[in-house]
């Protein structure tokens, strides 16, 4: 997995970048239910302008798996226009 995601310590990563902070906002709260249906909760760091979410899998050890990689695609999904 690319698109932006990096795989470093045992976590995906990724930063998206919005044209207001409230776009961001909306944005991160989208990543929340959607993290919500899917019972997988990452990290969301909200800066301005800027959303960082960080996912590792705590009962596997802190490492990326299966979850992790199909909750970064449905990130993706509500990133794109």
């Amino acid at each position: 997995m690319n698109n932006g995601w990096k795989e470093t310590g045992g976590a995906l990563s990724r930063a998206f970048t919005f044209p207001t902070y409230l776009a961001g906002l909306e944005f991160a709260s989208a990543v929340g239910r959607e993290a919500e249906r899917q019972n997988h909760h990452p990290d969301i760091l909200i800066g301005y302008k800027k959303v960082t979410v960080t996912t590792t899998t705590h009962d596997a050890g802190n490492t990326v798996t299966e979850r992790d990689r199909k909750l970064a695609a449905a990130i993706d999904a509500l990133a794109r226009p």
